[in-house]
C-alpha cells in the first residue's frame, strides 16, 4: 500500500529492490532484430526523424559541429525512450528522477564549462557581459551571468523530471477515484484519461526535445 502519492516514482516501491532502473534499458528489447537488417516504415520513419534532427542540431553548432549532432541526437532518443515507457502500467518512469536527469545534465554542462574556459578563455570572459551594457552595471552582470550558468544543469534536469511527474501524479489522482463514482461519472473519467495520455505523450517528445535543444545551445556558446 503506498502511503504516499509520491512513492509510486520511488525506485524500490514495486519489489524493494533497486531492479526497477534497469527500464531505461527495456526500449532496446521492444525493438525487433529484423529492424537493423531490412528497412521497413519504422526505420524509414526513424530515418526521417534522425536526418531532421541532425539538420536542426547542425543549424544551431554551426559549422563547428564534428560529429556532435550524433550525441545530441543520441541524449534526445533515450530520453524519449525512457519517457514513453514511463507510460506503460507498472513501469518505472527513470526521467522523473534527478538521479536519471542531472546524470545526464550535469556532465554535459561540465565538459562544455571546461573545453571552453580551456579553449577560448577570452570568449567565455566576455559572454559574461553583455555587449551594450553600461560600465557601471559590468559588476552585477558578471554576476548575474554567473549564477545562471551555475544554475543551467540543475535547470535541465528539474524542468524534464517536473513535467513528467505532474503528468503521472494527475493521472494516479484521477484513477484512484474511479471506485467511487456512478458508472456513468467512470465514461467521462475514461476519456478523461486517455485524452491526458495522449497529453502525456506529446509532452514525453516535447521534453526530449528541450532537453537536446537546450544542451545544444549551451554547447555552441562555448565552440
Amino acid at each position: 500500500m503506498m502511503m504516499n502519492l509520491f512513492s509510486s516514482f520511488e525506485p524500490g516501491v514495486t519489489f524493494n529492490l533497486p531492479l526497477n532502473w534497469m527500464s531505461t534499458f527495456i526500449g532496446l528489447l521492444i525493438i525487433p532484430p529484423m529492424y537493423w537488417v531490412f528497412p521497413s516504415r519504422h526505420h524509414i520513419l526513424w530515418t526521417n526523424i534522425i536526418f531532421t534532427l541532425h539538420k536542426e542540431f547542425k543549424t544551431l553548432l554551426g559549422k563547428k559541429t564534428n560529429g556532435m549532432t550524433l550525441m545530441f541526437i543520441s541524449l534526445f532518443v533515450i530520453i524519449l525512450f525512457n519517457n514513453f515507457m514511463g507510460l506503460f502500467p507498472y513501469i518505472f518512469t527513470s526521467t522523473s528522477h534527478l538521479v536519471l536527469t542531472l546524470t545526464l545534465a550535469l556532465p554535459l554542462w561540465m565538459s562544455f564549462m571546461i573545453y571552453g574556459w580551456l579553449t577560448n578563455t577570452i570568449h567565455m570572459l566576455a559572454h559574461l557581459v553583455p555587449q551594450g551594457t553600461p560600465p557601471l552595471l559590468m559588476p552585477f552582470m558578471v554576476c548575474i551571468e554567473t549564477i545562471s550558468n551555475i544554475i543551467r544543469p540543475g535547470t535541465l534536469a528539474i524542468r524534464l523530471t517536473a513535467n513528467m511527474i505532474a503528468g503521472h501524479l494527475l493521472m494516479t489522482l484521477l484513477g484512484s477515484t474511479g471506485p467511487h463514482l456512478s458508472p456513468m461519472l467512470v465514461n467521462f473519467l475514461v476519456m478523461a484519461q486517455i485524452l491526458l495520455l495522449i497529453l502525456e505523450s506529446a509532452v514525453a517528445i516535447i521534453q526530449s526535445y528541450v532537453f537536446s535543444v537546450l544542451s545544444t545551445l549551451y554547447s555552441s556558446e562555448v565552440i
